[in-house]
């Protein structure tokens, strides 16, 4: 009988933290939605005054990265573009 008891309890603990982890990224999905839109509208009003937002983007991007990634995927980049004749 005090199996019966611990495992109920144990089973009802464990539905409880899914739902709870399972709320938890619900409600962050939401926020990150949100986000997405107001990104949304920041690239709009850069595109209304007159931005380039595809070079603004890749800006982004590379702002993400540290100097010596950049520079290794430039050199890449660079070996690509003379290995197919567009320097």
């Amino acid at each position: 009988m005090a199996d019966d008891i611990t495992t109920e309890t144990s089973e009802t603990v464990a539905a409880g933290q899914l739902r709870a982890f399972i709320e938890r990224v619900e409600r962050l999905e939401e926020d990150k939605k949100t986000i997405a839109e107001d990104i949304k509208e920041v690239y709009a009003e850069m595109k209304g005054n007159g931005f380039d937002t595809k070079a603004v983007r890749t800006l982004v991007r590379l702002r993400k990265k540290d100097q010596a990634e950049r520079q290794e995927e430039e050199a890449i980049l660079d070996l690509y573009m003379a290995a197919l004749g567009m320097e």
